[in-house]
């Protein structure tokens, strides 16, 4: 996020595209209701009718896959009736030409034929999300988990910039993530293109200082592989050993049967893992890490807050802290790693060698964390990024981007489109929330969710199994027959392993951040 959660309740408008806040990111929801309840408005770009709408002041319900379209026409009128803040763009961006040509070809009435949305609402929407000011942006998986995934990011940063909203307090473009420390684990090197701290492996200087830290001179400047590169690599013997910490590809990947082929491939397959999980049983060694309350150390949340963890239980059996874990396996590899803490690997290295970490200590973790950048020990930490419109890069960079269907759209033989997404009551593939007699009480099985008109044609009554099938797989599960979804569309979760979504959805990937296309695959229902 380049602003912060504690700005939630001064924010004058939000603009929240793809993200199902109210269930997947409920505290964060709750803030934004607060907000609402106290005056602010909120504009929703989503093809269901989620639980914010009943409090939107405008739901703008796309067609799936067709944010871009929906967007650039946006970006048209605030341009055709010269709407956009000229000073900022002028003094703080490059690139306006090239984005402002590419969207004057996207007229309401264009986008309108791609995203489902009347022309006039689109101009509708655009009048008054330029209304107020400062406007802030949230969005979710929703954005990211498409083939254009990373179009639909530069699309949601050219609009922020066009209407002068970045670099200032309740504006900005915020990504809600995923998970509770994926903001952290990114930010630990967690990628192939960089060391921690987001410093690039292809810059000699990085690798410079990294190898004289880590006494060696062997890093290679080389961007290494994606999961759907390493996975895909397996059955070839192209990757030979697979090391997987803390993820239940089994579930959480696209295209089951072929995930599972995948593993079954591996030559050596090493998991780490807190509980037994569907990907545990392809695993030749499992190591027991701690869980999240058994051990010390840091997350780090969708606001770059770093925050400090604590041991409440000590972990069971054999299980140990992950960081002792891996630091044991160096030492077979006949390296010393000299930490013996969390707090040791964040004083003395993690802070030391990341410029944006840099004053962030232990010692200062006591209350509520730090937010990066927080460049020394008298620093602050850093509310909200790009203060002034001054850019890491110096000017924001407009980036023109069209839009692109989906990889698979429905045809005649397959005429649903399926998207999917979390539901409160469960995380991801139930690792944890599965083994909570309470959590399953609330929600113990996967439904489909169709629309009433759907229902209706086909002979479906609400609670009646029907099956879904793709060019990929098959589920039985209940039908839940809703106002939220609309017409042709199937709405689905990955939470239960029998009647999960990703035994149907495609391994179609975005082909820049290889992030997988969740949101949109082909799909036909069949009453039973």
């Amino acid at each position: 996020m380049t602003n912060s959660f504690g700005e939630f309740g001064s924010a004058k408008m939000f603009f929240v595209i793809g993200s199902n806040m109210a269930e997947a990111h409920p505290v964060a929801s709750s803030y934004v209701r607060n907000a609402v309840a106290n005056g602010a408005k909120l504009v929703i770009a989503d093809p269901r009718k989620q639980r914010l709408c009943d409090i939107s002041t405008m739901h703008l319900q796309l067609k799936v896959g067709s944010d871009i379209a929906l967007l650039n026409a946006i970006m048209h009128v605030l341009i055709e009736e010269d709407l956009y803040d000229k000073r900022f763009v002028e003094s703080c961006t490059t690139g306006f030409e090239a984005v402002k040509e590419k969207v004057l070809g996207y007229t309401p009435e264009y986008a309108s034929g791609i995203c489902g949305v009347e022309p006039e609402k689109i101009r509708e929407a655009a009048r008054l999300l330029a209304s107020v000011k400062p406007m802030m942006v949230c969005y979710t998986l929703g954005i990211t988990e498409h083939t254009c995934g990373v179009h639909n990011v530069m699309s949601i940063a050219n609009l922020q910039m066009m209407l002068g909203n970045m670099g200032m307090e309740c504006g900005g473009v915020n990504p809600l993530r995923g998970q509770n420390n994926v903001q952290g684990a990114c930010d630990m090197g967690a990628l192939p293109n960089v060391f921690h701290g987001y410093q690039g492996v292809a810059l000699e200087a990085s690798r410079e200082k990294f190898q004289k830290a880590w006494l060696t001179s062997q890093l290679s400047g080389k961007v290494g592989l994606t999961i759907p590169q390493m996975m895909e690599a397996l059955p070839s013997k192209k990757v030979r050993g697979f090391y997987i910490f803390g993820e239940n590809m089994a579930n959480s990947e696209p295209d089951i049967h072929k995930v599972e082929h995948e593993l079954a491939s591996a030559e050596f397959l090493v998991c780490q893992d807190i509980f037994p999980t569907e990907t545990t049983r392809f695993a030749h060694v499992i190591f027991p890490g701690a869980a999240w309350s058994e051990t010390d150390g840091t997350f780090t949340n969708s606001e770059r807050r770093v925050n400090r963890v604590r041991t409440a239980s000590p972990p069971p059996g054999q299980a140990m802290p992950n960081w002792w874990v891996f630091k044991q396996l160096a030492k077979r590899f006949g390296h010393e790693w000299t930490a013996n803490s969390a707090q040791e690997l964040w004083d003395n290295e993690i802070s030391v060698l990341a410029p944006n970490f840099a004053g962030i200590k232990y010692a200062r973790l006591e209350n509520d964390g730090l937010q990066w950048p927080c460049t020394s020990e008298d620093h602050p930490g850093t509310c909200f990024l790009h203060q002034n419109g001054e850019f890491t890069c110096g000017k924001g960079k407009f980036n023109a981007v069209d839009w692109t269907p989906p990889a698979e759209v429905p045809d005649e033989e397959y005429p649903m489109v399926l998207s999917t997404g979390r539901r409160l009551y469960h995380y991801h593939t139930r690792t944890q929330t599965g083994r909570c007699v309470g959590l399953n009480d609330l929600l113990s099985e996967e439904t489909a969710d169709i629309s009433l008109e759907d229902a209706g044609s086909l002979g479906i009554e609400n609670n009646e199994k029907i099956r879904v099938k793709s060019r990929r797989g098959e589920v039985v599960l209940k039908a839940r027959i809703t106002h939220e979804v609309p017409p042709g569309m199937v709405w689905m979760a990955f939470h239960f392993r029998e009647a999960c979504a990703n035994w149907l959805t495609n391994a179609a990937f975005d082909p820049i951040s290889w992030t997988a296309e969740y949101k949109a695959c082909a799909v036909k229902i069949e009453k039973l």
